[in-house]
This record gives structure tokens, sequence and C-alpha cells, in this order.
């Protein structure tokens, strides 16, 4: 099992030996909607290089990211515990590569191992932890410091200094205006922090950039290591 996936990390080699059979390996494209909020989850994803945001959809049209899940997780794996229906939209933001499975498969193969079963539901409340400092973070800190953070997870799940996402896309993630994060991104590309140039962002200065974000990119991180490594 290569472990370019914290979720298979976190395993031991009985379980991974459980699981592999039941993987198949995709390649998901930019924009790709895995499912909508509504549907029912067909197929559960553990990235390797590409980046999902589960994102809520709003009457008027709008959306909001809740949480962004990459090499560090699964999505999906609820269906795997008994919720069959997904709450929010599931996209791809950053294309790449992923192992998906059957929910079927995952939940027979977690049933026979506590183990697993653990490190599926921890996951699951680690999610859920992104998802409540997503909400506190929209509440209290500015387009700016949320743009940073937004970057710095991104940066760090991708392991690529340049990221392709227009500014459209950002503000949709950040539920904001686009005039909003041009006006951002032109004072952080001003500061010697980010080069922005058609749809493509690449951060110069990564210290700069954690000085400038909001508390919540060192929570979820901090949130995600306690729960994924308790014992």
């Amino acid at each position: 099992m290569p472990e370019t996936n914290a979720v298979f990390a976190a395993l031991s080699q009985a379980d991974n030996a459980a699981l592999r059979p039941h993987l198949k390996s995709v390649q998901l494209n930019q924009t790709l909607v895995l499912f909508e909020a509504g549907d029912p989850i067909k197929a559960i994803y553990f990235p390797t290089t590409a980046l999902i945001s589960l994102v809520v959809t709003l009457s008027t049209g709008e959306v909001v990211e809740a949480a962004m899940v990459g090499k560090d997780g699964v999505v999906g794996a609820a269906s795997a515990l008994g919720a069959r229906i997904s709450l929010c939209r599931a996209i791809v933001q950053l294309g790449g590569s992923a192992f998906m499975c059957e929910p079927d498969m995952l939940r027979s193969t977690a049933l026979q191992s506590h183990s697993l079963l653990s490190v599926l539901i921890r996951h699951e409340q680690a999610v859920y932890g992104q998802a409540q400092q997503s909400a506190a973070c929209m509440a209290a800190h500015d387009v700016q410091q949320r743009l940073c953070r937004w970057l710095l997870r991104a940066r760090d799940l991708s392991g690529s200094d340049d990221l392709p996402f227009t500014q459209e896309f950002l503000a949709e993630m950040l539920g904001v205006r686009r005039t909003s994060v041009t006006t951002v991104a032109l004072t952080l590309q001003q500061a010697g922090l980010i080069k922005y140039a058609r749809g493509k962002i690449h951060i110069l200065n990564v210290e700069g950039l954690r000085d400038a974000a909001c508390e919540c990119y060192e929570a979820v991180k901090t949130h995600y290591t306690a729960v994924m490594t308790a014992p």
C-alpha cells in the first residue's frame, strides 16, 4: 500500500493488506463534482495528489467551503459508517490522483477491524472539526487572513508553491465577492508574499503568509494531528 495518503499511513499492516484489494487508482479532473448534497455516496476517495473541497450551496447559488481534503484524508467515508446521503457537494479543486473504493467494501472491511473503524471515525471527527473552524473563521476573520490560511492549506496538501486557481474560484471557496479577492491578492503581491497572474498563484514567502494568516490555519493542523494520532 503506497503511503501517499495519511489514512493509509495510520493503518496497521494488516488493515492495509485487507483494504488493498478493494482500491482502484483513479485520476480526478479539476472542477469534477464527485457528489452533490442529497446524493447517495457511491464511491469513497482517498486523494494522493488531488485536492477536494466540501462545499455548502445556498439557495442563491453561492457556495462556501466547509473543508478541504487532500493527501491527509478521505472523502465520503461516512457512507461506510452508515451515512449514505451526502450533506454537501464534493468538488475537485485541484486535479490529481486518488484511490477509490465502494462504500460496501470499505464498510465490510471496517466491520472486521476495530482499528480500521477507529481510524475512519477519528478522520470524520477531524473533518467535522475543520468545518467548525471554517464557520468560526468566516465569522471572525477578514478576507486577507482567510485567503492566507486557505493558500497555506492548499500548499500543504498539494506539496507545491504553484496553485492554479482563478480569482473567481477563490472568491467562491471563501464566500466573498471577486473584487474582494482581487484587492487582497494585489495587497499580498505588493507585500512580496505571492505572485499572481493569469489564474496562477505562486507562493513566494511562506513564513510571511503564516504571519498574515488567522489562527485557524494552525488550529486545523493541531486538531487533525491530535485526533488522528490519539491512542
